[in-house]
């Protein structure tokens, strides 16, 4: 299966991070995640706590290239990491020493996500035909769910081996859809008590500007793979809630699923 390719345009929060006052981490902590869960929303508002030089920007970790950045987990000298590893032998001895926050997303709406990018031209892989437009909205869906077959894994091998299987091991669970509805909501005591838990979990100590740094680091014109800013390469009317016949499909894929990660 071949690494996919995805173009991003740059962003300007290295800048925006030196308008704060920095603490430096005592700890490395990484941020993995189920891909298209909110990865790099999550990224950009941790990237706004933590001083740049501390920030592991060479590569967006994933398992077949480990090897590769094992820097990023240097006990000695820590950092901010980020990407999409899944649960084995060598990623959890890797990762023992650092702290490590866990972003998942309704498997519902995850199909969508993953459907809208792997269409945008922002994504480039071996699946690029499907951008032809021969295929109704319900059959890319339900690709989705189930995986092309040597060329993108079923969502049950996804979310069992990114998710579940960190569970109960010290990561930090963080749910995408909790995380968007405090930043909707972020003058509020339920939004303060959400990111002070998130950072404590992170190791770092809540400043007095933490909202003005999630405003930051939570603007979605910094983000490359928000949805409004994918440019679609197939023009095809995705809906906004998942079709029912396919969350019944995602149920038989991934049974319990979304219990065990708290989606009700």
């Amino acid at each position: 299966m071949l690494q996919p390719i995805v173009r991003m345009k740059p962003d300007t929060l290295n800048q925006e991070n030196l308008r704060f006052e920095q603490a430096p981490l005592r700890q490395g902590v990484f941020l993995n995640s189920v891909p298209k869960s909110g990865s790099h929303l999550l990224r950009n508002i941790m990237r706004m706590f933590v001083p740049v030089e501390q920030q592991y920007h060479a590569q967006f970790i994933q398992w077949a290239i480990l090897g590769q950045h094992l820097a990023a987990f240097d006990r000695n000298k820590p950092q901010l990491s980020w990407g999409h590893l899944f649960f084995a032998d060598d990623s959890a001895m890797e990762l023992a020493r650092t702290r490590k926050i866990l972003l998942v997303r309704d498997p519902y709406s995850w199909v969508l996500a993953r459907a809208r990018f792997f269409l945008s031209e922002e994504f480039r892989g071996n699946i690029d035909r499907l951008k032809q437009g021969e295929l109704t909205v319900n059959e890319l869906l339900n690709l989705m769910i189930f995986g092309i077959y040597q060329k993108a894994p079923p969502m049950v091998d996804v979310f069992t081996h990114n998710a579940v299987a960190w569970l109960g091991t010290g990561a930090y669970l963080v749910r995408y859809e909790d995380l968007v509805a405090q930043l909707k909501n972020l003058e509020s005591r339920e939004a303060e008590f959400f990111f002070a838990n998130l950072l404590d979990a992170c190791g770092i100590e809540m400043p007095g500007d933490w909202r003005e740094r999630v405003r930051t680091g939570s603007d979605r014109k910094q983000s490359g793979t928000a949805r409004e800013n994918l440019t679609a390469g197939v023009e095809i009317e995705f809906p906004d809630e998942l079709p029912e016949m396919q969350k019944r499909l995602v149920d038989f894929a991934v049974p319990g699923v979304r219990e065990i990660l708290g989606y009700r």
